[in-house]
């Protein structure tokens, strides 16, 4: 049979194009088709790289046994939670009344309306190790909604009301410096004092969390919870882990970081591009970005999403395979998911920037910069609105997140430092100003079937969309964007500041900007024809929080777009301005005179 995934844009749903499952990709028209038969929806979400989805596709999936009892009791909807992250967090959210184990793929049972009374993850297709099969678990929940559906509604109906009161705020003050202190002990306190990292196995880089540790407040206040964080790298860096290219996989089996689950995402390497240089590891920043612009980098200069933990070896899928062998010249390299997604390529942008500026190679921040042209000139709606994710140039229909908006606000921003080109950081405001006025929209798809959407707030393998917008927002006062970017900030973290300080490993990006709000910025402004010259170049052993070398040309483009940092700067080339909260130093043309620390 045929079903309705080839035509997609997804590479993930391509690949079971060819399934005997009767699969409709994530729509209305999977609801109304569910409704008309009076079945449940099984919703099975996953992603291109993800091994577990790999395998639960070959073993149930592509079985027509299994197809044909999916087809005739469910409608069948597969999900990329890549393309669709307000879904998957909506329905990760609602499987966790039902199993602790969460992760991909996620399997969930539905009500016509899309109301989960029940959910799981990998199911093998007959009963092992404890597991119940899958053929099983799809007899019973058939039975279940044929025999007892009143209780399964209920059921459904508990999560849904559960879910409501879970997203539920009360805001509370702004975290104090010895607040944040304190949660960067509690971190340190789960540090792996023989191997690095944190926890047991499995160990996960947690790049938001190693973010926080290294912000300067945190250095400062708690100087060991820092130096945890370079150890984490360092470890990371001479384990497994990290593939002779120089790029980083998702994660580690082991507790010595050695098994890699091998996929390699974006969104790790991007953010451990900005732990590296932070921790002054250059070695390790400059073998991720041969990684990003060796592999992820798509045609046209965006990055794509992650590559493959499998690869075809002898005419097997193998996993792992390709990175464990010795010569790798006459293997097929695991296939790249080039799915551009709008977010993720604003983490690489900023890395990026950041990484350019600091380490003073012009050709990162270039790479940065014609990532940032491709998404915002390809990942549009027809009326110019700004979607989730392209692949091969073609849009998505997929609504831009809050998140989405967010990442790519900042990294923005920062490109706007790094290049002195201030019409980025005017692109990167109109952004935020869309995201804080609600100007993305959550799934709509979620939106008509009443499925509650869980808030996107802890800082997992990237900053939530809470965290995100506070980012960019507090990364847009310190350019002198206006007070009610802080208050914007501020508000943010505020939401959420609670929680995150009782769990802060889960509130590591949050807990960054708040570090970031509580003390006054440190601003660095280089007005000078030679961006190449002695006293820019003295500037990158200084710590602040904006570092900008601009020509008087660009300090006046960036003052007339309403930036005041860049105010009554223009006059003269040769100059350094050193700034705290906005107040600034008499400007010095003497390199020596830049005051290195805060």
């Amino acid at each position: 049979m045929t079903n309705r995934l080839a035509d997609t844009l997804s590479p993930y749903l391509r690949s079971h194009a060819d399934n005997p499952v009767d699969w409709f990709p994530w729509g209305a028209e999977a609801f109304a088709e569910a409704q008309r038969r009076d079945v449940p929806l099984l919703i099975s979400i996953g992603y291109s790289t993800c091994h577990w989805c790999h395998v639960m596709a070959r073993e149930s999936f592509s079985d027509p046994e299994t197809a044909a009892r999916i087809n005739d009791g469910f409608v069948a909807v597969k999900v990329d939670r890549e393309e669709h992250p307000d879904v998957d967090g909506a329905y990760m959210a609602a499987a966790s009344a039902f199993t602790q184990n969460l992760g991909w793929p996620l399997t969930v049972f539905a009500t016509p309306q899309g109301r989960t009374f029940y959910a799981g993850t990998y199911w093998p297709p007959s009963a092992r190790g404890g597991m119940p099969g899958f053929r099983d678990v799809l007899a019973a929940v058939r039975e279940a909604w044929t025999l007892r559906r009143e209780q399964a509604i209920e059921s459904a109906d508990a999560v849904a009301e559960a879910l409501a009161s879970a997203a539920a705020t009360t805001p509370s003050p702004l975290p104090t410096p010895a607040s944040l202190a304190a949660a960067a002990a509690a971190i340190v306190a789960r540090e792996d004092h023989q191997f690095g990292g944190f926890g047991a196995a499995p160990k996960f880089p947690v790049a938001t969390t190693l973010r926080f540790l290294q912000a300067p407040l945190v250095r400062r206040e708690a100087p060991d919870a820092a130096a945890a964080a370079t150890r984490a790298l360092a470890a990371m860096s001479a384990s497994d882990l990290r593939d002779v290219d120089g790029g980083f996989f998702r994660y580690a089996t082991q507790r010595d970081w050695t098994v890699p689950h091998y996929e390699r995402m974006l969104t790790d390497n991007a953010q451990l591009l900005d732990v590296a240089v932070s921790a002054g590891d250059f070695a390790t920043a400059e073998g991720i970005v041969g990684f990003l612009l060796g592999v992820l980098r798509r045609e046209g200069g965006g990055f794509g999403a992650a590559q493959d933990s499998e690869s075809w070896i002898d005419g097997q899928r193998s996993e792992g395979g390709y990175y464990l062998a010795v010569d790798r010249s006459t293997l097929e390299a695991p296939a790249v998911d080039g799915k551009v997604i709008t977010g993720w390529n604003g983490l690489a942008i900023g890395a990026l920037a950041r990484a350019g500026a600091a380490m003073g190679v012009p050709e990162w921040v270039d790479a940065g910069a014609a990532a940032a042209s491709f998404v915002l000139a390809t990942n549009r709606s027809p009326d110019g609105r700004l979607i989730r994710a392209s692949l091969d140039g073609v849009a998505s229909s997929a609504v831009a997140t809050l998140a989405d908006l967010g990442l790519l606000s900042e990294g923005l921003f920062a490109l706007a430092v790094a290049t002195g080109d201030a019409s980025w950081a005017v692109t990167a405001r109109d952004l935020l100003d869309e995201a804080l006025g609600d100007g993305a929209a959550v799934d709509p798809v979620l939106v008509a079937q009443g499925v509650a959407s869980a808030p996107d707030q802890t800082d997992g393998d990237l900053p939530s969309g809470v965290s995100a917008l506070a980012g960019a927002a507090l990364a847009a006062w310190r350019l002198g964007a206006g007070e009610r970017y802080r208050e914007s900030a501020e508000d943010q973290v505020q939401a959420y500041a609670a929680s995150a300080l009782q769990h802060p490993f889960g509130h590591g990006s949050l807990l960054a900007v708040a570090a970031g709000l509580v003390e006054p910025p440190h601003q660095v402004v280089v007005v000078a024809d030679d961006r190449d010259g002695e006293l820019a170049a003295a500037t990158r052993g200084v710590d602040a929080d904006v570092i900008a070398v601009v020509t008087p040309a660009q300090a006046r483009a960036f003052a007339d777009a309403g930036f005041e940092l860049f105010e009554g700067k223009d006059a003269a080339p040769g100059l350094a301005y050193d700034c705290r909260a906005f107040v600034c130093r008499l400007p010095t043309a003497e390199p020596a005179e830049l005051v290195s620390e805060r």
